[in-house]
């Protein structure tokens, strides 16, 4: 497998804050595009988006995707995964509230906590570490905790939760196979690919419209998801996945959702609340206890 480091150093750290900031920021700008492209569109042109930019990458940079090394059927499977994710969430919008199906969504690093030391004992959590993925988690629950009120159906729970699921067995799947063997580059590939393939079936069986005819601010927003959002941040995640604890790693991820609370705040105007600064504080506390070191 990949050799791996113990902890995450300096690098690690700087490019998972601004990997989680800008998907903060992209979840902000998918809602602000809404009103002009579906939310399934915007995933699939993302997503091809980003398999045509990261071909164009390897065949640069002299990248193999498609030789033979033993990683097809796990690469299969982490792609279905990873696609299913987004099958899931996006009719779970229609039948739950957003910070409803962020929460569930939000479940996966503990998938990841409880089944990957199964097959990685270095992976196992210290006790003090789950006190810190919990505190994280709550940091996010408590800052989406009046919207929660709203309430949702049972279907678009159950859907969420399935999402943060996927999420949490791709991750899995991806350093317990040969995968954990491969480049960032065609770990990438995989997801993206399969995505690209399963996504656009979905919203053909679905009936949501597809068109060529959007705003310039339509199109511009496409490209930023597709070029940074499912192309750059999500192989710069991969590489760090194949090399640092990726227990660790997925902890980071709770700062996204606070991250779209705060660009939400200055872009559309949402109220910046001293609720959102106390959870920042349990997240970034909760992210320390995870990753600190023995």
């Amino acid at each position: 497998m990949t050799p791996r480091r113990d902890h995450l150093d300096s690098l690690a750290i700087s490019l998972l804050l601004g990997c989680c900031l800008f998907w903060g920021f992209q979840q902000v700008l998918i809602k602000a595009t809404l009103p002009l492209v579906p939310p399934l569109v915007q995933g699939c042109v993302r997503f091809i988006g980003a398999t045509v930019l990261l071909m164009l990458w390897c065949a640069w940079r002299r990248i193999p995707l498609w030789e033979a090394d033993g990683s097809l059927r796990a690469g299969l499977v982490a792609g279905l995964l990873f696609a299913l994710e987004f099958v899931c969430i996006y009719p779970g919008m229609q039948y739950t509230t957003a910070s409803r199906l962020t929460i569930m969504l939000y479940t996966a690093p503990f998938w990841v906590a409880l089944l990957l030391p199964i097959w990685l004992k270095h992976e196992r959590l210290r006790p003090l570490q789950w006190v810190g993925l919990s505190l994280a988690f709550s940091g996010v629950a408590f800052a989406l905790r009046d919207s929660l009120a709203a309430g949702g159906s049972w279907l678009g729970d159950a859907l969420s939760l399935a999402a943060g699921a996927m999420w949490g067995l791709t991750t899995v799947v991806l350093r317990t196979t040969a995968l954990s063997r491969v480049s960032a580059e065609k770990l990438l590939f995989y997801q993206v690919g399969v995505s690209a393939v399963v996504l656009p079936l979905v919203a053909l069986a679905m009936g949501v419209p597809f068109s060529l005819d959007y705003s310039f601010w339509g199109w511009s927003s496409l490209a930023l998801q597709a070029a940074l959002g499912a192309f750059v941040t999500f192989l710069i995640w991969m590489w760090i996945i194949s090399h640092y604890p990726a227990t660790r790693v997925s902890a980071f991820s709770f700062l996204s959702p606070l991250s779209a609370l705060a660009f939400g705040a200055l872009w559309l105007g949402e109220p910046i609340t001293a609720d959102l600064m106390i959870a920042l504080v349990g997240v970034g506390l909760g992210i320390y206890l995870v990753n600190r070191r023995r």
